[in-house]
């Protein structure tokens, strides 16, 4: 092809392809346009679905969360956990064996102890849900010790239990805002301390916070009636019991208000008997705790439960 017939060919090619660029970007005139498809449905919930429980702020500030807010072990059906609590003790009592008394949460004098190594996490898949973890180290030990339920009749009950800290399974229900209906092992409704120092401001909680319960063997109804608002009533075995002390189960009710992202209010009750047989019956004062604050006011029965960054199906307060 002579130089002239390249050019000419080259010219074509360009005006070919900047007339097809120009028809593929045109606007059409409102005489030619074709009438608008209708938009696809939006695949977001529908502007009537009830709010997620507590997702409208950030609750990890408080005392008996995790700070955690997302996990590289989550799946659509299940959410990995792996919590390893070791720590150093000094009693300036000097104690000779090196054995601590007086706490839950400290045992050993002198010495680098494992204190909880739990391996689980969360099972949910639409509407089954459930929650194990292991209790592996000095809690295996010490916490079945404090529990006398599993003298009374057959079968070890503290051998059972001793490796499980959490284990239980559910089903959720789409009313109001969710129930949760579980039944297991759980860590304690009552107060605010979680099980897990890691969860807590500080690592040794008070003494009394220390001798309440921290789990609780049994079945729970977890109602949401709005993303505010959670009443949680509980059927158990007995006031941190693997087993039934006696012939009364243990009987609770949880109460858990946040209006705002910086105020949480928790109410609780329960009623239960001891080994010596004589009816224990709180009815605590709510425990208001705001972000603004610079203490914390607690009644006497406040107590921990494991208050994991709340999930949106499972949101319980922690033990204290």
């Amino acid at each position: 092809m002579t130089p002239p017939m390249a050019r000419l060919a080259v010219l074509v090619i360009l005006c070919f392809s900047a007339g097809r660029a120009v028809a593929e970007t045109s606007v059409p005139t409102s005489s030619d346009a074709a009438p608008a498809a209708p938009a696809a449905p939006s695949p977001s919930a529908p502007s009537g679905a009830p709010a997620e429980p507590f997702a409208f702020a950030d609750f990890t500030w408080l005392t008996g969360n995790a700070r955690t807010k997302e996990s590289p072990l989550s799946t659509p059906a299940f959410t990995g956990e792996l919590r390893v609590d070791v720590d150093y003790v000094h009693d300036f009592n000097h104690p000779r064996d090196h054995t601590i008394v007086g706490s839950s949460e400290i045992f050993r004098s002198g010495e680098v102890q494992i204190t909880q190594l739990g391996v689980g996490g969360d099972f949910h898949y639409q509407n089954d849900r459930g929650r194990l973890l292991t209790q592996f180290g000095m809690y295996s030990q010490t916490t079945p010790r404090n529990d006398a339920s599993p003298a009374r009749g057959q079968w070890n009950l503290d051998n059972a239990y001793r490796y499980i800290s959490e284990a239980y399974g559910g089903y959720h229900l789409d009313v109001l805002n969710g129930i949760n209906l579980d039944a297991g092992i759980f860590m304690s409704y009552v107060g605010l301390f979680s099980y897990y120092q890691f969860d807590n401001w500080e690592y040794q909680p008070s003494y009394v916070s220390s001798n309440t319960p921290w789990f609780f063997n049994g079945v729970r109804i977890q109602i949401f009636l709005s993303d505010k608002l959670k009443i949680e009533p509980w059927f158990i075995n007995g006031w941190q019991s693997y087993g039934m002390f006696n012939q009364t189960p243990g009987l609770g009710l949880q109460v858990l208000w946040r209006p705002t992202g910086s105020v949480s209010i928790l109410g609780i009750s329960t009623g239960a008997r001891p080994l010596s047989g004589i009816p224990i019956a709180c009815a605590s004062t709510p425990t208001t705790v705001s972000r603004s604050s610079t203490s914390t006011v607690r009644s006497r029965s406040s107590a921990r439960r494991r208050s994991r960054s709340p999930s949106t199906r499972d949101v319980s307060t922690a033990a204290a």
